[in-house]
């Protein structure tokens, strides 16, 4: 006999199970709701970004317009050089900083006979060959000087101040290493006889790597090494803080440079060759040269090589290497140019009146004129704007 009671109770019991699940199957469902809405939104908004990103990187300007311009007096004298998106001037009488409204940063007047400059991001060494004062500024202002013990052969500074010098002497050449208050940090001496003589020095931006093309003679032969030193705490047990070096027969190292703190480059007169490594660099490629190499121009990823081209609508043609030694494209141009620039993604190909600018895969961006003779052209943050130095003024175009 059934208990209607018992009955009803079960029932009821059922039914508020039911209703639990039925609850929780809910809450379930709208989460993945929410979920699998979320997910679609972040695909769209990649989509969409992609597609931003793509139309941007494949836009093409067709001319520049001047957005501010204010007028200065640039002597004929003086040199001019891009400083982290300022300007900077120099001549034997001294040296100056502007920002892009052309006012005054720092000045720092001098004597010299024959000015070199180094740059390294927003720090500049200035000092007089055969001298024997180095001035050590950053965007701001002076951060020091130093006054060497020798005469001033070479010279590189890094992005904290520090200046590798090479110095001569009666029988041999010195290479010190300074901060940019004009203490000593360390240094060695090289003589003909075991290491050769320093052709070229270069430093990493930390300042912990120091990199020396050396010409020697061995056997009769003539001979090329790129000697790599550490300073940091990896170098301290090696004598003369010497960690690798490689040698080169028959050729000539004219040119050594940091891409980072961890990518260097040499270049000689028949290969340019790629190392790697931020304690004991070693190389990772080596790429020979079929003809003359007529500049050598790099930024932060990548070292563009000038050669005289091929083509018969061409003068010069321009291989743009990456810090891993990869060829990443040729490009032929026939412009007379001024200066080439590695900016970002850009690479700039200018002079006086003309203007191209390149992507990283070698599309062309921009070919156009400019309405007043330039003496320099200086990239800003924006990808689209550039500080522009003429005779008389300091000019912001931007790319339309």
């Amino acid at each position: 006999m059934v208990n209607v009671r018992d009955y009803l109770k079960k029932r009821k019991e059922r039914k508020e199970e039911r209703g639990r699940i039925s609850y929780r199957e809910k809450i379930k469902s709208h989460k993945f709701t929410i979920f699998y809405r979320t997910i679609l939104v972040l695909i769209l908004l990649v989509a969409v970004g992609t597609a931003l990103y793509i139309q941007w990187k494949n836009k093409i300007y067709t001319e520049n317009t001047v957005v501010f311009s204010t007028q200065v007096h640039i002597t004929q004298d003086s040199t001019l050089v891009p400083f982290s998106g300022y300007l900077l001037t120099y001549s034997k009488d001294g040296a100056g900083c502007m920002d892009i409204r052309g006012n005054a940063v720092w000045n720092q007047t001098f004597e010299m006979q024959n000015p070199i400059v180094d740059v390294c991001k927003n720090v500049v060494a200035i000092g007089d060959y055969n001298g024997r004062t180095i001035y050590v500024m950053n965007t701001s202002g002076v951060m020091g000087s130093i006054t060497t013990s020798r005469p001033v052969r070479d010279f590189c500074v890094a992005s904290n101040g520090v200046v590798a010098a090479v110095l001569d002497d009666t029988d041999a050449t010195w290479i010190y290493l300074y901060d940019s208050q004009g203490k000593e940090l360390v240094y060695f001496r090289t003589t003909m006889k075991d290491s050769g003589y320093p052709v070229n020095v270069s430093i990493s931006p930390n300042g912990e790597l120091v990199c020396v093309s050396y010409l020697f003679v061995d056997s009769g032969q003539m001979k090329s090494s790129v000697a790599f030193y550490n300073f940091g705490p990896v170098g301290k047990n090696n004598v003369n803080n010497y960690v690798s070096g490689y040698d080169y027969l028959n050729s000539v190292v004219p040119l050594t440079g940091f891409l980072d703190d961890r990518s260097m480059f040499a270049v000689s007169d028949d290969r340019v060759m790629f190392f790697s490594g931020s304690q004991k660099p070693l190389s990772v490629a080596e790429k020979l040269l079929a003809d003359d190499v007529q500049g050598v121009y790099y930024g932060d990823e990548s070292i563009g090589l000038i050669f005289n081209s091929t083509q018969s609508n061409s003068r010069f043609r321009l291989d743009v290497y990456h810090k891993s030694g990869e060829l990443r494209q040729s490009i032929d141009f026939d412009l007379d140019f001024r200066d080439i620039l590695f900016h970002d993604d850009q690479i700039i190909i200018y002079n006086e009146s003309e203007c191209r600018i390149y992507n990283s895969g070698g599309a062309e961006k921009y070919s156009g004129n400019f309405s007043k003779t330039v003496l320099l052209l200086i990239p800003q943050s924006s990808a689209r704007r550039y500080m522009v130095v003429t005779p008389d003024s300091i000019d912001t175009i931007e790319l339309k």
